[in-house]
């Protein structure tokens, strides 16, 4: 009987814990080990870096009340980070996210009176004693209807960038992948130069407009 009655107990609190619904708002552990990214606030630029070699820049905004890691600032933090969560895959491009659920509107760029999150979202985590609290600031890298401003700093402490822009980084990237964002130039950055002086060859014949 002892058996019959210690087994029970053994055995009902994980029947329980098995049914009890959790919420997972904590930054997953995976790792990306080819990929990691540069975000340059001076130069408004994303630098995409696979397995060492520089692979792509695109345009951004950070935030428009300068930097920082005070959580109500609406600034961005600098530093080292991860993508601690990817959400918006198969999302139509300009759909619109509130609380990072779909709403069912879509929008087109630089649709007028309308400054949402729209398209795709990567959660930034911070790897650092001075931005440990960018997850819980629900600081993003996401996509913005309003197209016109990017490469300007305008936003409020997330990193903003074009619809197709943040499609084609989503599929490039995945959970875990290293994100450090630097108050200078890329040009600082070993990657930075690798990517620039490529660039200036080829944009003698084919400029880069971003």
């Amino acid at each position: 009987m002892k058996s019959i009655v210690c087994a029970l107990l053994t055995t009902l609190p994980l029947l329980f814990s098995a049914c009890t619904p959790s919420i997972d708002l904590s930054p997953t552990p995976s790792i990306d080990l080819e990929n990691r990214m540069i975000i340059s606030v001076r130069d408004q630029k994303v630098l995409v870096v696979k397995n060492g070699e520089p692979v792509k820049a695109y345009p951004v905004s950070t935030s428009r009340f300068g930097l920082g890691s005070r959580s109500g600032s609406y600034r961005t933090p600098l530093g080292n980070h991860v993508i601690a969560k990817k959400i918006g895959e198969g999302a139509p491009k300009g759909a619109v996210f509130k609380n990072r659920r779909q709403t069912g509107v879509i929008l087109k760029p630089n649709a007028k009176g309308r400054d949402p999150i729209v398209t795709r979202i990567l959660w930034l985590s911070g790897k650092e004693s001075h931005n440990l609290n960018t997850f819980r600031r629900y600081i993003y890298i996401h996509g913005t209807p309003v197209e016109k401003e990017i490469g300007r700093p305008v936003s409020y402490g997330c990193i903003r960038m074009k619809s197709r822009d943040i499609i084609d980084l989503y599929r490039r990237v995945g959970e875990g992948t290293e994100v450090k964002i630097i108050r200078g130039s890329l040009r600082a950055t070993s990657a930075g130069r690798t990517y620039y002086t490529r660039n200036s060859v080829w944009n003698r014949i084919n400029p880069i407009r971003w």
